[in-house]
């Protein structure tokens, strides 16, 4: 277990990592895979993995890294904003993004509205 400095710490720097994966899709002129692959490497990931995770090993993975609820939120944004990136895997992103949303709403106890309308898009 992480004790509260280290906690936050870790939870600062997912976050920056995962500021810098959505601007790197959000904004068209700085789509660079090389650049996306590199900062996925950060979370331990690159897109064969993402792609290749069962629902529950990636669920776990973002265990291991110590995802808050706030940090898993925002790396199923990511994945859903990619996902308009990447025709070919838009699908299966989707449902990956899907998974978290779920994993959020279920382990965190609390319903969110914000998390619920994400399901909802993500799956249409």
């Amino acid at each position: 277990m992480l004790t509260k400095g280290l906690r936050d710490e870790e939870n600062e720097r997912i976050n920056n990592i995962l500021k810098q994966l959505i601007s790197l899709v959000y904004v068209p002129e700085n789509w660079n895979l090389d650049e996306l692959e590199k900062h996925l490497n950060y979370l331990a990931l690159t897109m064969e993995k993402l792609l290749g995770f069962s629902s529950d090993d990636l669920i776990a993975h973002l265990e291991k890294l110590h995802f808050d609820w706030a940090n898993a939120e925002q790396f199923a944004d990511f994945i859903v904003l990619l996902s308009d990136r990447k025709e070919e895997e838009r699908t299966q992103l989707r449902e990956k993004a899907v998974v978290i949303y779920e994993y959020i709403q279920k382990e965190s106890k609390v319903f969110s509205f914000d998390i619920f309308n994400k399901i909802a898009k993500a799956k249409a």
